[in-house]
């Protein structure tokens, strides 16, 4: 009896653990209503957005293959069109994987051209853009439009935004984040360009609602607080590096305590000045200017 007993409680907790993964696993995958006709869809921690019409669905970024099955699945389950586009919003495979599972003869894969250009080069194993665009493209659909825009370097190759139209929502990947620090270090991104991108941004058609491939989704406020963060950040191991403090004197310095709000705060701070700093040295050449004493860089 003891031994039944035991057995059967082992079996319960197997089935709990298991039931509990197989849910963990459904729920890493999920479509979410944005406005109007343009949804976001989550897998994990990344996000991409799609827009449907009556004449079919403009995709972006396929994120992964496991992703893009689920989500292949899901479209054609619960809309009655057809994938017709699918743009990446940079060359980086962590958003890039998945395109061939989306491709088709009826779809047109869209890149930068130096996005494409970075994934042919690197034989990246995804479906290669047929359709490429220097500094803006415009695709219509089904009354409505998506307008991609080149804002130059900010984050890998070839990062554009994306502006559906008329639901009016702003889709960019990367270089802004809502509601969290930029990613660590900065691998793969120029602080320079991310401010003057989300400026440029900011000057263009104003746009209701802000969706990134990383966090929160937000609005303009949201935007504005993201930059002057950026802004603030650069400004302060600028000024202290021409001064000529060293990374370990600025990562114990610099607080920016306004931006407390942010996730990963405490945790990518430092890491966020290591990138500025890194940047200020390999690329302003910092250590080499005649008004710093850059032997205490």
């Amino acid at each position: 009896m003891e031994l039944s007993s035991a057995v059967k409680r082992i079996g319960l907790v197997l089935v709990t653990l298991l039931g509990s993964g197989m849910t963990e696993a459904q729920s890493e995958y999920r479509i979410t209503q944005v406005k109007d006709n343009v949804y976001r869809f989550t897998a994990g921690h990344y996000h991409s957005a799609f827009m449907v019409t009556d004449k079919g669905i403009f995709l972006t970024d396929p994120i992964s293959p496991e992703a893009a099955q689920w989500l292949k699945r899901a479209l054609a389950e619960r809309f009655e069109v057809p994938i017709r586009y699918m743009a990446y919003s940079h060359n980086h495979v962590d958003h890039t994987l998945g395109g061939d599972v989306l491709d088709g003869p009826d779809v047109t894969v869209i890149a930068h051209q130096y996005a494409a250009e970075d994934l042919e080069w690197t034989r990246a194993p995804t479906a290669l853009p047929e359709l490429t665009f220097t500094d803006e493209l415009l695709v219509n659909l089904g009354g409505s439009h998506v307008a991609l825009r080149y804002h130059g370097p900010n984050n890998g190759r070839g990062s554009v935004s994306m502006h559906f139209m008329p639901a009016n929502v702003l889709y960019v990947v990367d270089w802004i984040v809502l509601g969290r620090m930029p990613y660590q270090d900065l691998p793969g991104y120029d602080i320079h360009g991310m401010i003057r991108s989300t400026r440029q941004v900011l000057r263009e058609v104003p746009f209701d609602t802000f969706v990134g491939g990383h966090a929160e989704i937000g609005g303009r406020k949201e935007v504005e607080h993201y930059l002057a963060y950026l802004e603030g950040l650069y400004g302060a191991v600028r000024d202290g590096m021409l001064e000529g403090k060293n990374l370990a004197t600025l990562q114990a310095e610099i607080a920016l305590p306004e931006y407390r709000d942010l996730k990963m705060y405490e945790e990518w701070l430092p890491l966020n000045i290591e990138g500025v700093y890194r940047t200020l040295i390999d690329a302003s050449y910092f250590d080499r200017r005649p008004d710093i004493d850059g032997k205490n860089l």
